[in-house]
């Protein structure tokens, strides 16, 4: 979403029965809030994090998320006893059926879940499988195409008449409806990909019901094939059961086994029917295993600069043993599939052509290229564009964010502006701009990160019903519809990850950074342990891209229109996380980046000509819905508009859409013919857009005309640094990555510039795919190869470990000489790892519980370490392992937590118990594994240092086996017990069930988040 200016009519979601800007939509209902206000009065209790705070009540006259019935207090009114606990997921493909809102209230809207769409209906669940598409507007005006939903067939029980839809369950990208009327009831699996649909019933026959006859082609034992409206669909019952055709119905008694399930098959209407029967057979060595689950996982191959991605289905044989399953794929998956090959035939979608592999999963493997915190100022720091960009800058002085509003987009886009200002003042050393940005920024940031005492403003509240992060003001339904949360909240990441390079100590759990790290969890949480989020809310896992809507009540399906905005925030988690030192959260935004750049480049852009209707005629959609693409907005007609609103704001994360320069130039040439000439809304943004396929022309548009008004959230001095910057540089080289993610390489005339950027306070040596190595010194950014350029002075971020909650009384003066060690120094010591499986935290390796263990996830590299609290003279280390071992690794000591010396090298290990003398004075110890023994992760027992100041006696001999049961922990006094609404210190130890946890963050814990529940709050200890 993105209004001109405020305050503006115009929203985002806005009106019953709103259509999009400008152009009354053929085909799309909007169906608009059902807004309930609710008003609480009284004084705001507010929960700490770190020195940051929230409110837990809601503030005066604040808005609840909002649908039928009661929803408000209640978001689980529509689920029923079987599904999952834990927050609500929202913004998916099927958060209709769930988030009820607008006209239907009992079942939901079309469900597109591609190829097949679904809508339930109190007799059943609907099927459509459309390949017509329905196009309104005009190839040179506003324009949708849309593949609506229109209903083939209803699939039931014989006599069901519900009353409502609930859902049973769901899975990354699968969701389980359910239905009953007392006497028959039926659950549904359905699921991106999935061209099987899956049911079991009870209380009476199998009944499908058919749009119109249906024309038989194959009826023979357990299964049968039909064709209606040119589609084809096969029913598949239990073994020895029968299906009975009778004019508009299809029945089957299921021979009393109560499940069965039906496919739409990738077939034309003039297939030949051994063309048909052949691809039933294909399906129906799967029909029998019914999805169960989906699950997502990826690793970031730093070394290699890939991003490698698998999708695993869970399935249950109802007869034999087999697993697996038929699995459509969208573009943005088959263009980067390992290890499958498809079948020849292919689904028609709203996202282009679906190609179908077999089997329980499947693997993409993509090339990050890498983001940067700005471009650098090789063209624009000497000379007279020095002196014109400097201008710009000073003219931002007393002003760098110039906000718009006081709700959380609008100043968010402020922030996001006086961020880009701040890293440009930085790599031209003018200082006082600089400081002035940050300085808004800090201001701003810690006004917001502060709940008190009858604060309703700038303020976030946590709802524990929905599980959900609320600011306020709220602006364009963030509130009452959960919409645009990864919009609204990038921008404050990503000015925060700007501050943090610069005042890391603001950034720090113990400050700030535990309410950054809450916001990231809000609108994409990337801890699955978490149950406080639903895991990556508004991501929708397979289809590659997020969705704006928190309940999707829509005719078209949910949607999404600034993609960019998308990008914006997958971008503010790798800076964030580079500049904190939180490799999981770096890595959640590399998988989220990557794989959204893929799916905007396919589904927004398009750009090789695939995948939009051919008589649809535009290249490009500034709205993808469920059910298709819309060349509008939800604010504006201006062609403009309509077209910058998927390339704000630019940053070094939205480099992506560079990578096909010749699209870049098509969509220009496109918003020019459509517009009748060159634009004069948004030019700042267009020009920065085209740049990155045709630099020279921009900057010469920027040179002609520099007295235009700037977008709301862009500066001049920014337009400026960027135009000139890629003049110098040239486009994006998407053919080398680099083992740094904040890297880039770029290419004019043939010629390469290779870039990187350090915001840590020691240097790096960065080495690209193509064998080239960058030397980048602490906190700078390095440009080197066509043009050379070294600037910038960033050098607080990157800190990978947790200083001690307090302080130690005194700090003992470290020997310099070797020891061999006889005291236990790291035990119950600070503990950090670069990932964690969930239920295997780091501090589970310190904790002297030989049954316990940290885990990582299942990638190389990996590392553990651990803080002593103070610099030790160390003597030994012994490792544990698990039987997830390291058969590459290095033992490591630092004094700092930065700068590491190798104390020992394995390059064959085999796991068990193992010690390596050491020697030295460090306060880090970190084991860093370089290759798994197994396909596990990195697993230890015991993590354990020795030297010869403090600690505790250790045991002569590690034991050789962890015991068979764990020891009983000692019980605490009873004051000691968790309890809910009260605040918890880091360090802070509480019994919950017998069971002692120890508090890794600072918070006010709530109901639902009892110590076993929220692994990234507590841990056993």
């Amino acid at each position: 979403m993105h209004p001109p200016i405020p305050p503006s009519p115009h929203a985002h979601r806005r009106s019953p029965r709103g259509r999009l800007a400008g152009f009354a939509a053929a085909v799309v209902v909007a169906l608009g809030s059902g807004v309930l206000a609710v008003a609480v009065t009284g004084t705001a209790q507010a929960a700490t994090v770190g020195a940051g705070s929230y409110t837990e009540t809601l503030p005066a006259g604040a808005k609840l998320p909002a649908g039928c019935g009661n929803m408000s207090a209640n978001p689980r009114q529509y689920l029923t006893p079987n599904a999952p606990a834990g927050p609500v997921p929202t913004n998916d493909w099927w958060s209709s059926l769930l988030f009820k809102k607008g006209d239907d209230c009992n079942f939901s809207q079309a469900l597109f879940a591609g190829p097949a769409a679904y809508r339930p209906v109190a007799s059943g669940l609907g099927l459509s499988y459309q390949t017509d598409a329905a196009i309104s507007g005009s190839a040179t005006g506003l324009g949708e195409y849309h593949f609506p939903y229109a209903q083939h067939v209803v699939v039931g029980v014989a006599g069901l008449n519900a009353a409502q839809s609930l859902v049973d369950g769901w899975s990354d990208w699968t969701v389980t409806p359910s239905w009953s009327d007392g006497a028959r009831t039926m659950k549904a699996t359905i699921g991106h990909g999935l061209p099987l649909s899956y049911y079991q019933v009870t209380g009476g026959d199998a009944l499908l019901t058919v749009t119109g006859p249906p024309t038989a082609w194959q009826n023979s034992g357990n299964r049968i094939g039909f064709s209606i409206g040119g589609h084809d669909y096969v029913a598949y019952g239990p073994a020895g059961s029968t299906w009975t055709l009778s004019g508009n119905t299809i029945r089957s008694s299921l021979a009393g086994k109560g499940y069965f399930s039906v496919a739409v098959l990738p077939t034309l209407s003039s297939a030949a029917t051994a063309d048909k029967v052949a691809l039933a057979d294909t399906y129906g060595q799967y029909a029998q295993n019914h999805v169960t689950g989906t699950r997502m996982s990826y690793t970031y191959n730093q070394a290699a600069g890939t991003v490698n991605t698998t999708y695993a289905f869970t399935t249950v044989a109802r007869e034999g043993s087999a697993t697996g399953t038929v699995i459509a794929l969208y573009p943005h998956q088959w263009r980067y599939l390992t290890g499958s090959t498809p079948l020849s035939r292919t689904y028609v979608s709203p996202r282009g052509a679906m190609k179908i592999v077999t089997g329980a999963s499947f693997q993409t493997s993509m090339r990050y290229t890498g983001v940067l915190p700005e471009l650098p100022a090789v063209g624009d720091s000497s000379g007279a564009d020095l002196s014109t960009v400097t201008t710009f800058l000073n003219n931002e002085l007393n002003n760098p964010a110039d906000f718009r509003g006081d709700d959380t987009y609008w100043t968010g886009k402020g922030l996001g502006r006086a961020a880009r200002i701040a890293e440009i003042a930085d790599q031209l050393n003018i200082t006082s701009v600089r400081d002035s940005a940050l300085n808004v920024i800090r201001t701003r940031l810690t006004d917001w990160f502060t709940a008190s005492a009858g604060k309703s403003s700038r303020v976030f509240y946590y709802d524990r019903n929905w599980g959900t992060l609320i600011g306020y003001p709220a602006s364009y339904a963030s509130d009452e519809d959960l919409n645009d949360h990864h919009f609204h909240y990038g921008y404050f990441v990503a000015a925060a990850a700007t501050l943090a390079k610069f005042d890391p100590a603001w950034a720090a759990r113990g400050q700030y950074g535990g309410m950054v790290d809450l916001l990231i969890r809000d609108a994409n949480n990337y801890d699955r342990g978490d149950t406080r989020f639903p895991y990556l809310r508004d991501f929708d896992i397979y289809e590659g891209h997020d969705w704006a809507s928190g309940h999707g009540a829509f005719g078209a399906g949910n949607n999404q229109e600034s993609s960019s905005e998308g990008q914006n925030f997958a971008n503010a988690l790798i800076q964030w996380g580079q500049a904190t030192g939180d490799s999981a959260v770096r890595d959640a935004g590399i998988w989220l980046h990557t794989t959204q750049a893929a799916a905007i480049n396919e589904y927004w852009f398009d750009v090789r000509n695939e995948n939009f209707p051919a008589s649809w005629g535009h290249n490009y959609s500034a709205i993808v819905w469920g059910s298709g693409g819309a060349y509008a907005t939800w604010f504006s007609g201006d062609h403009a508009m309509v077209v910058g609103i998927n390339m704000l704001p630019m940053t070094g994360g939205q480099l992506y859409l560079g990578d096909y320069p010749e699209s870049v130039k098509a969509t220009y040439a496109e918003l020019v013919r459509n517009n009748g000439g060159e634009p004069t809304a948004w030019r700042d943004m267009l020009w920065q857009y085209l740049a990155l396929g045709d630099p020279d022309a921009a900057l010469a548009k920027f040179r002609a005309n520099s007295s235009y008004t700037s977008e709301e959230g862009e500066s001049k001095a920014h337009t400026f640094h960027w135009l000139r910057n890629l003049a110098a540089l040239g486009q994006v080289d998407t053919g080398v990555t680099a083992n740094h993610p904040l890297a880039k390489v770029f290419s004019k005339n043939g010629a390469k510039t290779y870039v990187a950027s350090n915001i840590t306070n020691a240097a790096l040596t960065v080495t690209y795919s193509d064998g080239r190595t960058l030397s980048v010194p602490a906190g700078r950014t390095v440009a080197s190869g066509a043009t050379n350029w070294s600037g910038g002075n960033a050098t607080g971020g990157g800190t990978t470990t947790t200083p001690p909650t307090t302080p130690p009384t005194s700090s003992p003066t470290p020997t310099p000489t070797t020891c061999a060690g006889g005291a236990l120094l790291s035990q119950g010591r600070t503990a950090t790892a670069s990932s964690v499986e969930a239920g295997y935290p780091a501090d589970l390796a310190v904790d002297g519980n030989a049954s316990t263990r940290w885990s990582s996830t299942f990638a190389d590299p990996q590392w553990l370490q651990v803080d002593l609290g103070s610099a030790q003279a160390l003597g030994r280390v012994e490792l544990s392992w698990e039987a997830a071992y390291a058969k590459a690794y290095r033992i490591e000591t630092s004094t700092n937590g930065t700068a590491w010396t190798t104390a020992a090298t394995v390059t064959a290990g085999t796991g068990g118990n193992v010690t390596h003398a050491v020697s030295g004075t460090a306060r880090y110890v970190r084991m860093s594994g370089t290759e798994r023994g197994t396909p596990y992760g990195y697993s230890l027992f015991e993590f354990k240092v020795f030297g010869c100041a403090g600690g505790t006696t250790p045991p002569t001999t590690p034991p050789t086996t962890a015991p068979t049961t764990a020891p009983t922990p000692t019980p605490t006094a009873t004051t000691d017990a968790w309890a809910p609404n009260t605040a918890y210190a880091v360090g802070r130890i509480v019994t919950y069930n017998g069971v002692r946890y120890r508090c890794l963050q600072a918070h006010t814990s709530l109901t639902g988040w009892e110590p076993p529940n929220v692994p990234a709050l507590w841990a056993t200890s």
